[in-house]
């Protein structure tokens, strides 16, 4: 029987920022699968990624990003009303602004959604495996 490798990146720095980046890069996002729950300053992001960091060439797997702690969500050149178009991620990086930071979320055609947030605390948590 094959262990099934399902992975979670806890990340609260910008090293673990960068490792859940280097992880998500070219992920696949459906606009349906963004949701920010303000209320409990949640931000999630349901992607499809495929997985870099086993040596299993092109394995395709469902995940969560979740965000916590965030104040406020923009987002830019994203037709929110477009539920299912798929956005391409490039990557994730944040700048600091005296006592938040800013987490940018980058993806294809200049389109991105930032974060406002008061500490950096991220998780990317794999669901399952996606089957051809």
């Amino acid at each position: 029987m094959v262990k099934k490798y399902l992975a979670k990146i806890i990340a609260n720095d910008q090293e673990g920022l960068q490792m859940i980046s280097a992880c998500s890069a070219g992920a696949k996002v459906k606009i349906v699968d963004i949701k920010y729950l303000s209320s409990n300053k949640v931000f999630l992001l349901s992607i499809q990624r495929t997985k870099v960091e086993t040596d299993q060439e092109d394995k395709k797997i469902n995940s969560v990003c979740r965000f916590d702690f965030v104040d406020k969500v923009k987002s830019k050149n994203i037709d929110q009303k477009n539920q299912e178009l798929v956005l391409e991620l490039i990557g994730i990086d944040y700048l600091k602004n005296n006592t938040d930071y800013e987490i940018n979320l980058i993806f294809n055609n200049n389109a991105y959604i930032a974060l406002t947030t008061e500490t950096i605390e991220v998780r990317l948590e794999d669901q399952n495996e996606i089957k051809d």
